[in-house]
């Protein structure tokens, strides 16, 4: 009984998302509390679980993600990003345009969420397709690849980031590990995919919503990319000067500080605050008032978060997450697969790749503690899973078809395929991970 409320709870969540078309933040605070009543929770309890759920999830996160938005916006508003994508064109040439689109995502998509990046980008999408006359998916599906792979796999983006705390994994060791399997799904689902897509045309795309800066009021190539990936460059340093100065209690308490993720996107907005804004001629309000916008725009991803964060919490105050876990144990499937299986059902059923690894965390976090799982792997593993098959219910997918003029059929055969491309070579990557670790 207690596993058929879970499930019916799960499947009311589903549907009030999809066919009700009710708010996820309503709809993860309705079910959460209607969870706990039919689990027989004391009423008192699951007001209690309601705060520690939240509270817990955004208490350790909200920072890194706020700050993560305005460096961001404020890389989209200097022109960094743009500067980052000439440079990239500039150094692959015409004949590996591909592979510039790719690796310039790559780049501009670590400290970019996807749907800003996605419209960031497109002008730079437009311009080389018209510039070199070749067709507009193949050109933008590589740079759009490298987006998604970000989005779904990389700290600090809000849904792995919210995976490394719930499943208390390492920050600089899930990134490491997500670079190793990004490269492989970029390179297979961006550039080697983009030859087969050359025969899609796109009719009127909407070139209008797009817009470019001159190039003379961009900033520098080092400034650009310096501040841009400056939060990779100071946890990545500190984290590798840690392990070397490992007898010097000194020197680690220092370096540890630096390799804090929240105290490394302070030290970043500080620093471009000043290399992005106040030098390129921007006052203090103008730059505010972006960080002020950079926090609209992400204040449903963390409401979304913070209420995903509820439902984990009332599972396991109740109880059923322990028999859940005891139960899904003695299948005979690897618990990597099984979290994939999980994250990538509650893709398909949700749209929605941020709620669907959330959710997925919420029912499998206990199993990775009794299985001992490599929690890194087990973020990598969801976070793959919850990239698979973006179809009609995702709001991604529309964003593609219609900036991109494309059927949808069209949209289904480019982006519905390479999202699922990524989704299965990530699954390998993580596999072949833990064969190997």
């Amino acid at each position: 009984m207690t596993f058929f409320i879970l499930f019916a709870c799960v499947g009311c969540l589903v549907l009030s998302i999809t066919w009700g078309k009710i708010n996820p933040f309503l709809a993860f605070l309705g079910v959460s509390i209607l969870s706990g009543v039919l689990l027989k929770m004391p009423l008192s309890k699951i007001s209690q679980s309601v705060t520690t759920g939240i509270g817990n999830t955004l208490g350790s996160l909200v920072i890194v993600i706020v700050l993560g938005a305005m460096l961001g916006k404020l890389v989209a508003e200097s022109g960094a990003a743009q500067r980052i994508a000439d440079t990239m064109q500039r150094l692959f040439g015409t004949r590996h345009l591909v592979w510039a689109m790719a690796f310039t995502g790559f780049l501009v998509g670590i400290p970019l969420y996807y749907n800003v990046g996605f419209v960031l980008l497109m002008p730079i999408i437009f311009s080389v397709a018209y510039r070199y006359k070749l067709p507009l998916v193949y050109i933008g599906l590589p740079m759009l690849a490298s987006l998604s792979v970000m989005h779904g796999f990389l700290p600090p983006h809000p849904s792995p980031m919210a995976l490394v705390m719930q499943f208390h994994a390492d920050m600089a060791t899930t990134f490491s590990y997500g670079i190793i399997i990004a490269i492989p799904a970029i390179i297979i689902a961006g550039p080697l995919f983009a030859r087969s897509l050359k025969h899609i045309a796109s009719s009127d795309p909407t070139v209008s919503l797009c817009t470019t800066n001159a190039d003379a009021d961009l900033p520098g190539v080092v400034n650009s990319f310096v501040s841009s990936l400056l939060p990779v460059i100071t946890i990545g340093a500190a984290t590798v000067l840690e392990k070397i100065y490992s007898l010097n209690d000194s020197a680690q308490n220092i370096f540890a500080f630096f390799a804090d993720p929240n105290i490394a996107m302070v030290l970043t907005i500080v620093i471009s605050t000043y290399s992005l804004g106040i030098r390129g001629g921007k006052k203090i309000s103008q730059i505010m008032a972006v960080y002020a916008d950079a926090v609209k725009d992400i204040s449903m991803i963390l409401l979304i978060i913070g209420s995903a964060g509820i439902l984990k919490q009332i599972f396991v105050d109740s109880g059923v997450s322990n028999a859940l876990a005891t139960s899904l144990k003695s299948w005979p499937l690897p618990p990597l697969l099984l979290a994939w299986l999980v994250a990538a059902g509650l893709r398909i059923a949700l749209g929605s790749a941020t709620i669907a690894g959330l959710t997925a965390a919420g029912i499998l976090s206990p199993l990775a503690l009794q299985v001992g799982v490599d929690p890194n792997l087990m973020v990598l593993s969801i976070g793959a899973g919850s990239l698979f098959c973006s179809h009609v219910n995702d709001t991604a997918f529309w964003l593609f078809k219609e900036y991109f003029g494309l059927t949808i059929t069209d949209t289904l055969r480019s982006w519905t395929i390479m999202e699922s491309i990524v989704s299965v070579v990530g699954l390998l990557g993580v596999l072949c991970l833990n064969y190997l670790m």
